[in-house]
């Protein structure tokens, strides 16, 4: 039998038993978590295997979601043979951004997974704005001065240097 042995494994089990693997309310061992954007809504999964559902704490203040769970340490008369599965209090904190409706966030809780939906607020979303035409109000306004071309719509010239001129529904008109 080949047995692969990786040096690096049992030091990081050391350090993590060490530095505090476990969590404490003083020092939260951190959950994995993936977040995506699913048409108008943010999606956020945190992993918590073996974590019960009534342990799971979900706070919003502000724009900044927390999310708090606890895996109790198993009870002292058991003789532990392994122990590398994190312990104690979990905390995670993600602050949101001013697009998202914090009011209609869901959670669900299924399989050690809990699945945050974050709907994109209303006021934010991407919309059209149709734009009007005044169509018979628009007039262009032409300036002609020394270095400009010095002649009016229908081929006149200026009376005057430095003279404005309106173009108003296809007739020149003096401005």
């Amino acid at each position: 039998m080949l047995m692969r042995t990786d040096p690096f494994r049992e030091l990081d089990r050391l350090t993590q038993q060490v530095f505090g693997a476990r969590g404490t309310l003083a020092r939260p061992a951190v959950m994995p978590m993936d977040a995506w954007r699913e048409g108008d809504e943010f999606i956020v999964e945190f992993d918590l295997p073996g974590v019960a559902a009534d342990s799971i704490d979900l706070d919003v203040e502000r724009n900044v979601i927390t999310v708090k769970a606890e895996r109790p340490t198993p009870e002292n008369d058991r003789e532990l043979i392994a122990a590398e599965r994190p312990r104690g209090v979990f905390s995670r904190q993600l602050v949101l951004g001013d697009n998202l409706d914090l009011d209609r966030i869901s959670a669900r809780y299924d399989a050690g997974v809990l699945s945050l939906r974050i709907p994109v607020a209303e006021q934010t979303k991407p919309r059209k704005i149709t734009v009007s035409s005044g169509g018979a109000d628009r007039q262009a306004i032409r300036a002609h001065g020394e270095s400009g071309e010095r002649r009016l719509s229908g081929g006149q010239e200026p009376a005057v240097e430095g003279q404005v001129e309106s173009v108003q529904n296809g007739h020149t008109v003096p401005a």
